[in-house]
Parts: C-alpha cells; structure tokens; sequence
C-alpha cells in the first residue's frame, strides 16, 4: 500500500518524533529501553507512512496489516506510533505513564492490554515466530474466502537477539518452506545487545541464512528513507517471505550513548537527552510535538480508512451466508448449534457402544466428528501425526502450492509450533490445534505460557502421558510435566480417563475463547466407564463422583486420566473388605480449583481418608487430599520396560492404593 510522504513535512522530523518521545518516556520512568526506538525510528516512518495498510481509528479492522513488534523491550517504538498515528487509546498520558501501573504502555506490549498491539512480545524470538502464524492464517482465509476479502501483509520489526534464538530457525525455516510471501521481516541491524557489540557472541551472516531457508533477503540502510522503502516495495513483490537488514545506529541522535549498549536498557539521562536534542535538531518540550508533525502523523493514521471503506463495498457485495461465516469466524464464535448437536450425537453413540481404546485414539475419533462441525479447526502435528493421533481422514495438509488445506506438518519444530498457533489465533477466524509428546511440552513451553497470558484460543494434543507409553524410557516418559502446566496461570489441562471425558473435554477447550488448553492423552488402551448417555458435560465442573460409595464413604479416591479405571478396581477392593469408597474423575484441577469454594468442598467430601492417584508426582494434588493425604504416584523418573511391568515396579497399582487406604483406617 504504497503512497508517497505526506506533502511539506521532512520525514526526518517525522522519525524525531519517535526518538524524541522514546527519550521523553523512559527518562521519566527512569527505566526501559530508548536504543531500539531511536535507532529503528526511520524504518518505522517509512513502514507506516508509506506501506502498512492500517487505519487506527480501527484498530480490529479484519484487513489490516499486521505490524510485530518482536523485539519487545523496545515497546516505546510501538507506543510512540499508536499516539502519532491517532489511536484513541494511546493518549499522550498514557505515554507519560510509561511503565506504570495500570497504564497502556506497559515495559513490553502487552495485546490484551493495549488497542493496536498484536500481540506480546519481550521474551525474544517469540514475535518472529508468531508473526509466521499470522502469515499463514492470511493465506489460509484468503484461500476460504477470497484473496479479495483478505489480502494483507504481516511485518516484523525483529532484533538481533530475536534472530538468536533458536525459536527463530524453527519459525524461518517454516516460512520459507510454506513460502509465505506475505509475510516482511524489518532487521533492527544494530549489531549492538546488552553485553557489547553482537560480535562478542556471534558472526552469522543472517542475509545468508535466510537466503538458505528459502528468504528473499536484503542488506540496506536503515536511516536511509528512500532504501527502505525501495526494499519494501520489492518485498511487496516477493513470491517469498523476505528479510531486509536495515543497518541501524542504536539510540541515533545521542550524541555519547548512539552506537553503545549504554543506550540499549537504561535511560540516556537529562544531559544526554539534552544533547540529543540539539543534535538532532529538535527543540520540541518534553512530550510535546509540533503541530505540523503531528498532523503528518495522524494522516499517515488515516490513510487507510479509504482502503477500509472499498474493503466494506467489496464484502457488502459478497453472499450473505459468506458474510456471516467470515464475521462469525472473525469474532471467535463458535457455530454453537452444529457442535453441540455433534457432541449429543457421539455421547449417544458411546452409550449404545462403548470403546475401551487409549485417550489418544478416543481423541481422534472425536475429531472425525468435530472437524466437520467447526470449519475453523487447523490441525497439525510436530511430526507424530501417526502418535498424536491429529489427523482424520480426508484433511488434506496445507502446502506451499495449497493454503486452502486443514492440516499442518510442522516437522520437528514444537517451539515454532507453539508460536505459530499463537499468532493463528491472534489473527483471527481460526482455531489451532496441534500434537506432540507431553515430555516435549518443555520444547514449547514458552509460547504455551504466552499463550496463556495473551488469552488466546490454542489446544495442544499431548500424548504418550505418562509411564503408560512404556519401552521408550524416561527420556520420553513424563513426570513433572502435568504439574508443571498446571502451575501455568490461565490453562486449562485436562486429562481425560475415557472416550466420553475425551469428548467432552474437547468441547470445552473449544469453548474456552480466551484461554489455550492442553489435553494430555493415553497411549495405552482404557475401559470407557462413562456407560450412560448424559447431556450433561461432568468433566465441565474439573472433577465429579464417577463412581459412589455403597453407603457412607471411608475412603474417597482422586484420579485423572489413566488411573481412574484402577481407582475404580481398587474401590472394588476395598468394597470386598467392608469398606465404603468413592471415586472421583479429575479431569481438569485448573477448572476444579476456579469452582466456588462450596462447589469445592461438596466434590472432595468429608471422607476420612483421602487418596491421590496418578502415575505422575504429587505436586497440587494436596489441595485435594491435604498434606496428610495419600498419594500414589510417581517420586522419581521412569524406566524402560512394557506398562504393566512398570505400573507394578512402582507401585501404582489397584491393589497398592486399597492396601493404603486400609492401613490408614486402621490407625485412625
């Protein structure tokens, strides 16, 4: 969208604006980080002013460019625009509140904080990443619905410390595969990180590098204004993602700190500053920019309401049935009617003729009837397609020569994986869900955390769930790893013990819009114990009674996932010697513990011995049992052996928790 420079106003005064703001904002925070935005200043200019496709009066307008800012900590740059662009929610107090609590302009953006932010970035490389999701979700919907109802571009402004990641390879790498040409990668070139110069720690060529993943990519000026835009015009072009290393000077305009890691974190200080602005040529007060810039700025902020109002003509235009599924989509609604009727109808099936099979494959089978009922689901796998069980027949995998497929082979990228959904469900109209191993959600972790704080919709397929997987070893045998996501604010984790809590399940990570969930799934096979046809979603309250006590009860079992058959066995136990026990389905503890605290205590009971069982540590589950409670479990890493062999030599057993249960009653 390209358009030349609003007439009488030097672009460069355009960039101080920018700098001198960034300045202005950090100092009087006395923290964050002036480097970035000063030096990317000019790269910014042009981008905005000549190219991104935006109207920030509106900011969620379906066929906007997206800008990522992946290199975070220099959020200022991104502040700096939304409040010379005209963003109603980026006023100038909100600048000078920079870093404090309960402004919009947090120390690295934050997307369901800010309007205009697109996502969160900070911890590096995970913008870059994201933003490949986001090119790929355009190139999907443009395949459903037309490349005249979307048709935009994903631009990145990423750092030398974001292309060091490793995250980075997994998501440039897949970019270039896919050929996602829309998709426009700005390189901060500064060649300075907070220990010194980059060439303390590294000396790749990144233009080679990504000439090598399948990049068009570039080396340029990144003061000059007419080269940046000259290669941003070439990208617009490109039948490949591209890259454009702007060669920068960090913190320009400083006159001590400019080229110096001093600049990339702290402050300038006043004499700095003052320096600065004489050098560049700005006599502006603090905060305060000159009228004819500013409304230069907030042209550039309104450039793209006529490409907004010809967008609107074109979809007035379209089907009205094409209309509501893209609004529908866009605004993460589910089609409530379709899934609900396809839950009902496999319940009933399940009822007529239950499946003892592992988690892993009930999961497929619900997909068969899910997949159908919600358009927006894009499956994938990091390479296990055939263990995770993700792919149903007759999804055809998105390619570079087909983005109009349902199903993505990520290869052996979790991390990059995990990111892309994110920036998928960002984008809007779809609903990621993808598989690996449980063990390799420690590869994904990270995005899987930003997940959870950028309230997005993204389900992650994680199977092989325990020691259950078996000869494969403690390598692949997860542990800590269901504590761990627990311990993860805003996710949901559900390990279900059937088919049926499979099913549901399913539909509740669906349904949850502003959180990722991860269901963690068998690969062993498991007795359905779920027999009646119930409408009712149980697995909706966390944990339920799947099994009553006969008569009042002595003993009460926890259990998720693979364990609750055995609590149910060894309730029959403790049944054949006189003792009353009642088992209880933990499908989901983050939902459990959400419950009103009544809700809470009415699902636990007042059982006088209280028991735990899941072939995983012990860590949460005294929030149910008590510290006094017992738990049977896993204390250590697993072994190599078939998983019965193992469910005996440590210990978790149905005979083993009866005994306990026994014991314990026997010394109150």
């Amino acid at each position: 969208m390209s358009q030349a420079q609003t007439p009488h106003v030097d672009p460069s005064r355009m960039a101080n604006a920018i700098r001198a703001l960034a300045m202005d904002a950090v100092e009087k925070a006395k923290s964050g980080h002036p480097g970035l935005p000063m030096g990317a200043a000019d790269i910014a200019t042009v981008l905005f002013t000549q190219f991104l496709k935006f109207d920030a009066a509106d900011p969620k307008w379906a066929d906007r460019d997206r800008f990522v800012l992946s290199a975070g900590h220099g959020s200022m740059l991104l502040y700096a625009l939304l409040y010379l662009t005209g963003n109603k929610s980026m006023t100038i107090e909100q600048i000078q509140n920079f870093r404090q609590l309960g402004s919009l302009t947090p120390g690295h953006p934050e997307n369901f904080l800010t309007p205009g932010v697109e996502t969160t970035t900070g911890p590096l490389g995970q913008g870059i990443a994201t933003a490949v999701g986001m090119a790929l979700a355009e190139r999907h919907l443009a395949a459903e619905f037309g490349g005249d109802i979307v048709d935009h571009h994903t631009y990145v402004l990423a750092s030398d410390g974001d292309l060091m990641e490793g995250i980075s390879q997994e998501a440039i790498a897949f970019a270039g595969h896919l050929k996602l040409n829309r998709l426009i990668v700005l390189f901060d070139d500064n060649g300075i990180s907070i220990d010194g110069a980059i060439s303390l720690s590294d000396s790749v060529d990144q233009v080679k590098r990504f000439e090598a993943a399948g990049w068009n990519a570039e080396r340029i000026d990144g003061h000059d204004h007419k080269a940046i835009a000259d290669a941003l015009t070439r990208a617009q072009k490109s039948d490949k993602p591209t890259l454009i290393a702007c060669k920068t000077i960090i913190a320009f305009g400083a006159p001590t700190k400019a080229g110096s890691e001093k600049s990339h974190g702290s402050p300038l200080g006043a004499e700095e500053i003052a320096g600065a602005r004489k050098k560049l040529g700005w006599d502006a007060s603090p905060f305060e920019i000159p009228q004819d810039i500013l409304g230069a700025w907030r042209a550039a902020g309104s450039r793209g309401a006529a490409a907004g109002a010809e967008w609107d003509k074109r979809f007035a235009a379209k089907d009205a049935a094409l209309r509501a599924e893209f609004k529908r989509r866009m605004d993460g609604e589910l089609p409530a009617k379709a899934l609900a009727d396809a839950v009902t109808k496999m319940k009933s099936a399940l009822a007529a003729a239950p499946k003892d099979i592992a988690t892993r494959t009930a999961s497929e089978q619900v997909l068969d009837v899910l997949i159908p009922a919600v358009p927006e689901m894009i499956g994938g796998s990091a390479d296990l397609t055939g263990s995770n069980n993700t792919r149903v027949k007759g999804m055809v995998a998105i390619s570079a020569n087909n983005y109009g497929g349902r199903y993505v082979n990520y290869g052996i990228r979790e991390h990059g994986m995990a990111a892309a959904m994110n920036g998928m469900s960002l984008h809007g109209g779809l609903i990621p869900y993808s598989g690996t191993f449980l063990v390799f959600s420690d590869y994904l972790r990270p995005a899987l955390r930003l997940a959870a704080l950028m309230e997005v919709r993204a389900i992650h397929v994680l199977t092989h769930d325990s020691i259950g997987l078996g000869e494969d070893g403690p390598t692949h045998q997860p542990v800590e790893h269901l504590a761990a996501l627990r311990a993860i604010p805003n996710l949901n984790v559900f390990r279900p013990c059937d088919t049926v809590e499979t099913l549901e399940c399913w539909q509740l990570a669906l349904e949850a819009k502003h959180r990722p969930s991860v269901l963690a799934l068998t690969r062993q096979n498991l007795p359905q114990l779920r027999l009646t046809d119930d409408a009712e979603n149980k697995s909706a309250a966390g944990a339920y009674e799947i099994s009553k006590a006969d008569g009042e009860a002595k003993v009460s079992i926890f259990a998720s996932g693979s364990e609750v058959s055995l609590a149910v066995e060894a309730q029959k136990l403790l049944k054949a010697r006189g003792i009353a026990a009642r088992v209880v389905s933990v499908p989901c503890m983050d939902l459990l513990m959400e419950a009103p605290e009544s809700a809470r205590a009415a699902i636990i009971g007042n059982a006088p011995v209280k028991i735990a069982v899941e072939a995983a540590i012990r860590q949460g589950w005294d929030a149910l049992i008590g510290p006094d409670g017992i738990f049977v479990g896993m204390s250590s890493f697993g072994a190599s052996a078939p998983y019965k062999e193992l469910y005996n030599h440590f210990g978790i057993t149905a005979d083993a928790v009866a005994k306990a249960a026994e014991a314990r009653l026997n010394t109150r």
